[in-house]
Parts: C-alpha cells; sequence; structure tokens
C-alpha cells in the first residue's frame, strides 16, 4: 500500500506544467546544434513517432494528422511513412507565405517522425481485440507525449504543422486554440473522407494529448531542477 508522503511526492512529481521549463539542453536559437542536444531532439521525435505508430496499429482510430496521413496512403498506395513525410513537406512549403522560418528542428520533425511512424507501423502488431487497442492507445498518448516535451524544450524549432498553427496565429491575431482547432479539424474531415480510421482512439487523442504533454513537461521540469 502507498503511504500518503509517497503519495504527495508522485503528484507533485506528476503535475502538469504550464510553460516550457528551461533545460540545461536549450538552444540559444534554431541553429545552436551540439551532440547532447540533437540526441535529445532525435530521441524525442523517435519516441513521439512510435507513440504514433501505436494509435495506427491499435486499429481504434488514429491522431488527426495520422488519419490525413493513412487516407492520403490509402489512396495513393503508398506506405504511411512517405505519406506523413510528404505532407510535412507540404504544410512546412506553407510557412513561405507566412514569413516564418524553419530551424534544425523543423527538418529532423519531418524525417524522424515519418520513419519511426513507418518503423512502428511494420514493428508493432495490429492489435486483435479492442481492449488491447485501447491500451496501445493510451501507451501511444503518453509516448507522443514525452517526445514532444524532450523536442519542444530542446528549442530548436518548431514541426511544420506547430509552425503552421503558430504562424497563422500571429497574422491573423486569431487564439492559438481556435487556430488549432480549425486546422486539426480540417485535417481530420480531409482524412476521414480519404479512408483514414477515425474512432475512439482519435477521440482519446483529443482529449488526453494536452495533458500527456504538460504532464511530460513537468517530469522533466523536475528532473532539470534537482
Amino acid at each position: 500500500m502507498t503511504s500518503e508522503p509517497s503519495k504527495n511526492f508522485l503528484s507533485e512529481f506528476l503535475r502538469p506544467h504550464r510553460t516550457i521549463p528551461q533545460t540545461s539542453w536549450a538552444a540559444k536559437h534554431r541553429w545552436d546544434l551540439s551532440f547532447s542536444r540533437i540526441a535529445i531532439l532525435f530521441f524525442g521525435l523517435f519516441i513521439f513517432g512510435l507513440g504514433d505508430s501505436l494509435l495506427v496499429q491499435s486499429d481504434t482510430g488514429n491522431a488527426p494528422w495520422t488519419v490525413l496521413a493513412q487516407g492520403v496512403a490509402n489512396k495513393l498506395d503508398i506506405s504511411i511513412g512517405i505519406s506523413t513525410l510528404a505532407i510535412s513537406t507540404l504544410v512546412l512549403l506553407l510557412w513561405i507565405p507566412l514569413r516564418e522560418k524553419p530551424g534544425f528542428g523543423t527538418i529532423a520533425n519531418i524525417v524522424i517522425i515519418a520513419s519511426a511512424i513507418q518503423i512502428g507501423v511494420n514493428v508493432f502488431p495490429l492489435a486483435h481485440n479492442y481492449l488491447i487497442g485501447i491500451v496501445m492507445d493510451f501507451l501511444g498518448i503518453a509516448m507522443v507525449g514525452i517526445g514532444s516535451a524532450l523536442y519542444i524544450t530542446c528549442a530548436l524549432g518548431p514541426g511544420p504543422r506547430d509552425g503552421l498553427m503558430t504562424a497563422i496565429h500571429n497574422r491573423s491575431g486569431v487564439r492559438v486554440g481556435r487556430v488549432r482547432l480549425g486546422i486539426e479539424g480540417t485535417v481530420l474531415i480531409l482524412g476521414s473522407l480519404l479512408g483514414g480510421t477515425v474512432g475512439l482512439g482519435t477521440a482519446l487523442f483529443a482529449l488526453f494529448i494536452g495533458q500527456s504533454i504538460a504532464i511530460s513537461l513537468g517530469v522533466v521540469s523536475r528532473i532539470t531542477s534537482k
């Protein structure tokens, strides 16, 4: 039975972090590279991609952007990894009229996440029942949260999708939450029309990914403050 002090310590340790913590590996600018910083960035992005692939293999519904990637992959008869890479590259091109500048992390995001999703789809078995699928969903959401916290705290530039969101917000003045909802809602509908898998996993991702990232940032903050 867990003691009360242990419960308090665990709840404090896992308390969501509402701001991005300053870490020892944070870059001074988007092309400020070091071996340790790149290693943490690559590891975070790889974990992110594997987490995303778990939702695919759960067969209960994908994250919104992966719904689109899967739909495009099905229509064009290409792998989901290539589809993800192509979509991310196209999104990056949308930065040009918005005058948003990529960083090293932006380019790494495109390549590593697409590769990790494809590796995960090839390695992880398809869920053979719905309960296993839901477990895979939650594990995937946790991994995406951890991966996000690691790559965000490297400060080497946002991924193509996050950069598009913030650029539209900066140019239009529309609140970030509304911009994100508009983009992901559009992506989800389009992906669904193309045959991407939408279901409980999609809803779970929408409900819990924010909290997963916040908790992961909290853990990173507490580890780096020791």
